[in-house]
């Protein structure tokens, strides 16, 4: 009878350990941190602002419209200087 032969389980490193192996010695801190930060927008909602939005498209959709009522109702609420020309009595 064949006796079943089990190989050792890989421990899994425990919390923020690494395994052996890994070379830092010429690793710089930081290298890509400005090209990420420049090409990343993060927005985090509010618990209860993102249950109004199913995903980021709607998202952007409301925040378009929302965009185009501001320019739209801007002009309609600016406030003249009081600077226009002024009438001569003739």
């Amino acid at each position: 009878m064949k006796e079943k032969t089990t190989k050792a389980k890989h421990r899994k490193p425990a919390g923020d350990e690494m395994r052996a192996g890994y070379d830092f010695s010429k690793a710089v801190r930081g290298k890509y941190y400005k090209r990420v930060v420049a090409s990343t927008d993060v927005v985090v909602l509010d618990p209860d602002v993102a249950e109004s939005f199913k995903n980021s498209k709607v998202v952007n959709e409301a925040l378009r419209n929302l965009l185009q009522v501001t320019d739209a109702t801007t002009r309609l609420t600016t406030r003249s200087s009081g600077r226009g020309k002024k009438r001569h009595a003739a």
